[in-house]
């Protein structure tokens, strides 16, 4: 049932994100899968039941369904969440300006961001238990009355306490892993489609074979990831019992520290090609965690002169600031690299970005997890001392304890807030002074499109006008980002107070000498930025309970991970499953097995076109003559290729058209926010590509179809734009002309691409 009856004519349609269903790609209310699974999957309208919606005579419509891979189960989708900042970081590396990273230079400095935020994970949950219950609640009688569940600690010395805390981080990192690892079946189940080895990372494209295969990445990383997190723990506990005259204590403290360097170093270093190679060096690796780990937890457990102290557990507040500078420097280096990278930039293409997509989106990530890991340590804290929020300036009675987090959370609260605010003038100001030259651009084409529209029609032609209009505002977000990149650069000359140990609070009191005015002024706008941080983090928290409960929120969360979740990891092993890494070979796989008995009509819409386009690229030669490409609502132009200009620039475009042969056509409208042409020159951007070919492929669609109702309708006709495009006669014309142009190639004719059909006058 699975397979196309001899020379017959497929049209294939892939769908964008949001997970929609067969029933809704088919446009047809009972259908059948023919091949995959419930995770992803073929359907056809079931036989004796009627024709798809928007189907041409004499072409079978298939659809492939690959929504459940994001959008599936409720837990995966609600757990998700909590793996936001490692998707970022992996993203980041996608958006980089050229396909060749010399020496692996970016890809290092990505991972190394990428180890420090799962140190800077494990620090938060060190704080939280450690440092916060285990040092400055539990030794305090306030603190713990009333409290059966922490009472019982204060019976136990401050080492054994401190150990028996130390578990929790160690647990959420392995739940972390196991988040990460999931669905490795539904995901990943789908090897390289060629026995070759994977070339280098260093100059792969999505040609490559087993592009899309990022197991053995992965499973290395995760094992150097779990290094970094379980030498994090290690050090902190360490550095908090050790002290008197032994040199155990020292000895195991220098060697978790060497312990997370060490796999820091692993970080720079090409991925092993080999799986025996790997295995080599990851076994005495995981030996040596385990070993190292156990010893510190025996020896935290064994010391019975731990001295306590008011204030943090020894050595942690320096390894926030640390982290925290760390985190800045290897930024600077990423957008340094970035920069001279864009200088030699070989695409052709004009980033969204201005070639700042990896910095810009490395600090979104590292800003996202700062919100994170203060958020848990603030909340705790705020739990722990009753709904006071201590400060430097007004600090909580002695009986409570001083429950207090590191300076370097304060300062990520007010950073974060300025950033809000100073993002969303940004985007104002953007949307403002952007609105002249977009309303006059939607003139022009209202005036174009209906030169004779009647003066009952003034209120449809408005709503034309500026549904046009707004469409446009997706290409003006680079400014806003840019400014949330420069806020987050200065951002980083608050390191060297960290470091010193000054909040927001001290600072300004001792500059104005007024620790009662000034002062205090600054610990409300502290604590208001403490207070919308973890608000955020909190609404995120909420959509993941929705998520959970709730169908059409998990669709909606699933938008985010199939744009984020698209691209392999190779940077964050505990980043959410690559689904591409089954979608691209499964369609691969498909559409070979179709092309050999007819031709195929790949139609991609929206998102659903690049997953179209990837497939394309890894298609063997043999089944390419068989196959055209009609994409719909397409981003690759408009957003893809500026936003990775080293995968999806004007030059792959070019090859891509080049391999097909030009069969391909691309549907858009003027309505439409995300799709838009791809070869045409457009809003004042250079063409893709400057071949003859390239003049048949974009086909403009009017949007509406008229401006008055028609005689044989009640109502005008509908703005469509962004969806649906199946519906319009110049879908079902151009499914038509491609399917025969894919015939006469198949059976080694020529092709002689036409002007595709024009849209109707008004």
């Amino acid at each position: 049932m699975g397979e196309a009856p001899g020379g017959e004519a497929v049209e294939l349609r892939v769908h964008g994100v949001s997970g929609a269903s067969a029933d809704k790609i088919l446009d047809h209310p009972i259908v059948v899968r023919v091949a995959g699974d419930r995770y992803a999957g073929f359907y056809r309208p079931r036989p004796e039941t009627g024709a798809a919606g928007g189907a041409t005579p004499g072409i079978a419509v298939e659809a492939y369904r690959w929504g459940a891979l994001t959008a599936g189960a409720a837990a995966r989708t609600a757990s998700m969440l909590l793996l936001l900042p490692f998707m970022l970081v992996n993203l980041a590396i996608w958006l980089r300006p050229t396909p060749n990273d010399r020496f692996g230079l970016l890809g290092a400095l990505c991972r190394l961001l990428a180890g420090s935020l799962t140190a800077a994970l494990m620090l938060a949950i060190v704080g939280a238990t450690v440092n916060l219950v285990g040092w400055q609640c539990v030794p305090y009688a306030e603190c713990r009355a009333g409290r059966a569940y922490l009472s019982w600690l204060v019976v136990l010395p401050m080492g054994p306490r401190l150990a028996l805390l130390s578990l929790i981080p160690l647990v959420t990192l392995r739940l972390f892993w196991a988040i990460g690892a999931r669905s490795a079946r539904a995901f990943e189940g789908f090897g390289p489609g060629s026995p070759e080895p994977k070339p280098s990372e260093l100059t792969e494209s999505l040609t490559t074979p087993g592009f899309w295969d990022d197991e053995r990445i992965t499973s290395w990383l995760r094992q150097i990831h779990v290094g970094i997190g379980a030498g994090t723990v290690d050090v902190s506990l360490l550095a908090g019992v050790t002290g008197g005259r032994s040199v155990i204590g020292p000895l195991l403290l220098y060697t978790a520290a060497a312990l997370v360097v060490f796999c820091a170093v692993l970080l720079c270093l090409p991925v092993p090609t080999s799986p025996a190679q790997a295995r080599r060096l990851l076994r005495p690796l995981w030996l040596t965690v385990a070993v190292v780990t156990v010893l510190s937890l025996a020896y935290a457990a064994l010391a019975r002169s731990v001295q306590p102290v008011v204030g943090q557990l020894p050595g942690y507040e320096g390894s926030v600031g640390g982290l925290i500078a760390t985190h800045g420097v290897l930024l600077v280096a990423i957008a340094v690299v970035t920069l001279a990278r864009q200088k030699a930039n070989p695409t052709g293409s004009q980033p969204l970005l201005r070639g700042l997509g990896t910095p810009v989106v490395a600090a979104l990530s590292v800003s996202v997890a700062a919100a994170f890991t203060a958020t848990i340590d603030f909340r705790v804290a705020d739990y722990l001392d009753r709904g006071f929020i201590p400060d430097p300036i007004s600090p909580n009675p002695p009986s409570y304890g001083p429950l207090v987090p590191p300076v370097a959370y304060w300062w990520a609260a007010i950073a974060g807030l300025v950033a809000l605010l100073l993002v969303a003038a940004t985007a104002s100001a953007t949307y403002l002074s952007t609105r002249w030259r977009r309303d006059a651009r939607a003139e022009r084409i209202v005036e174009q499109d209906y030169p004779h529209a009647p003066p009952d029609a003034a209120a449809r032609v408005r709503l034309v006008r500026k549904t046009i209009a707004r469409s446009r505002l997706t290409d003006e977000l680079g400014p806003m980002l840019i400014a949330f990149f420069v806020i987050s650069s200065l951002g980083l000359a608050t390191v060297a107070l960290d470091l010193l140990g000054i909040g927001p609070t001290q600072l300004a009191a001792r500059l104005s000498g007024q620790y009662r005015g000034i002062g205090m002024l600054a610990a409300y706008l502290t604590d208001a930025g403490i207070w919308v941080i973890s608000l955020l983090v909190v609404g995120l928290l909420f959509l993941g309970y929705r998520a959970y409960r709730s169908r059409e929120t998990r669709r909606l969360v699933a938008v985010l991970w199939d744009l984020g979740t698209f691209w392999p990891r190779t940077v964050h092993p505990f980043a959410p499953p690559c689904y591409a890494a089954r979608a691209v070979p499964e369609l691969t796989k498909r559409v070979a097995a179709l092309a050999a008995r007819g031709p195929v009509v790949i139609s991609g819409h929206s998102h659903g076109s690049v997953l179209a386009a990837a497939t394309i690229l890894q298609l063997p030669p043999a089944a390419l003559g068989n196959v055209a490409l009609l994409t719909h609502g397409c981003p690759l132009r408009r957003i893809y290729a500026r936003l990775y200009p080293a995968y999806l620039g004007d030059q792959v475009l070019c090859d891509l058209g080049d391999r097909l042969d030009w069969r391909w056509r691309n549907l858009w409208r003027d309505t439409d926010p995300i799709g838009g042409p791809l070869f045409e020159h457009h809003r004042g951007a250079r063409p893709a590509c400057d071949k003859p070919a390239t003049g048949s492929v974009d086909i403009r669609l009017r949007d509406p179809r008229a401006m008055t109702i028609d005689p044989a309708d009640t109502v005008p006709p509908p703005l469509e734009g962004h969806w649906p495009y199946h519906t319009q006669p110049e879908y079902q014309a151009t499914v038509r002309e491609l399917a025969a142009l894919a015939g006469r190639a198949g059976q080694g004719g020529t092709n002689n691409p036409v002007a595709g059909p024009e849209p109707p006058p008004a």
